[in-house]
């Protein structure tokens, strides 16, 4: 069942009109990638509410911090080319981050991330980019077995932001189910 502008409101209420944009990006989205029911609709709004500010950013904040500055040059991430740190930071509901990330990403949807990256900035792509993160990463099982902490060091690297994000869980589980 797709989820309502209501819905979603009340998981994030500090989403605002944002809530009203974003309802039919994330409902496509969730359909394509089978985030059904509330196991895993509950999981999924209350990674993306954390990792966009309850949807207010699809870019992520530039300092740059001196965490944002070490993605530059960063293998792992694919960030062979001077600037790609800047270029390639987070973007989309879940923020994609780095050249590599943003080449998978862009084959998967059929976009030109590595010469536009800030089509991940569109609703339609932010929420599909964090549905398509979702999918590869396995997440859906996660969430049917409720383990949201591996699903929160799969989109973070590590646990920040839990509290919250357990928070926006338990209010997404009562409010779907």
């Amino acid at each position: 069942m797709p989820i309502t502008q209501q819905q979603l409101q009340q998981i994030l209420p500090n989403a605002g009109r944002q809530a009203g944009v974003f309802v039919p990006a994330l409902n496509t989205a969730m359909n394509r990638y089978a985030i059904v029911g509330t196991p895993r609709a509950a999981a999924f709004i209350a990674q993306v509410g954390h990792e966009s500010g309850q949807l207010l950013y699809v870019r992520e904040i530039w300092g740059p911090t001196a965490q944002q500055a070490g993605y530059e040059g960063r293998a792992d991430l694919g960030n062979t080319v001077k600037r790609d740190g800047s270029k390639y930071r987070g973007r989309g509901l879940i923020q994609i981050t780095g050249r590599a990330n943003y080449a998978a990403c862009a084959e998967a949807l059929g976009l030109d991330l590595i010469n536009t990256p800030e089509l991940l900035e569109l609703p339609q792509n932010a929420a599909m980019s964090a549905a398509w993160f979702w999918s590869t990463n396995g997440l859906n099982t996660l969430a049917d077995a409720s383990d949201f902490v591996k699903i929160t060091r799969r989109i973070n690297g590590g646990v920040n932001g839990l509290e919250d994000r357990l928070a926006l869980w338990e209010r997404a589980k009562k409010v779907l189910a």
